[in-house]
């Protein structure tokens, strides 16, 4: 018996309790939260087309470095020990090169087979200068000259 009252006390206690809950939860209106407000859009687009902008120059002064680095390394003081002077293509995939090294100067041949070295050629110091052809006037130099004399 003591049973059957202390189960006939638990039912009681539900039904009682029930009906309260359940009209607190039908009876409140339930609202979705509402969104957290959005940032103003101006100062957003400003701050990514500045990180773009930072981007890009960055990445562009990379390439130019990239690009010009081996002539920033010849400007800080010594020059390079090998040229070449002048190159002179014979058709094709032949050519003639002659290239300098220090003070002194070679001839050297290109062809598809591969390179070879022609001859020795008088330092650069101790070569005689080569003789300068005189051209024949210009229509400018002529012009100038014309007009200087009057």
């Amino acid at each position: 018996m003591k049973n059957f009252l202390l189960m006939a006390g638990g039912i009681v206690s539900v039904l009682c309790f029930l009906p309260a809950a359940l009209a607190q939860a039908t009876n409140s209106v339930a609202l979705p939260p509402l969104p957290p407000a959005l940032p103003d859009v101006g100062p957003s687009v400003l701050r990514v087309l500045g990180a773009l902008a930072l981007v890009i120059g960055i990445f562009l002064g990379g390439v130019w470095l990239f690009r010009n680095w081996q002539r920033l390394a010849l400007q800080r003081g010594h020059q390079p020990k090998l040229s070449i002077i002048e190159t002179r293509a014979l058709g094709g995939r032949q050519a003639l090169y002659v290239v300098g090294y220090e003070q002194g100067r070679f001839l050297i041949a290109s062809t598809p087979a591969g390179v070879s070295l022609l001859s020795h050629l008088p330092d650069a110091a101790a070569g005689e200068a080569p003789a300068v052809e005189k051209a024949p006037p210009t229509f400018a130099l002529s012009l100038a000259q014309m007009l200087k004399g009057k």
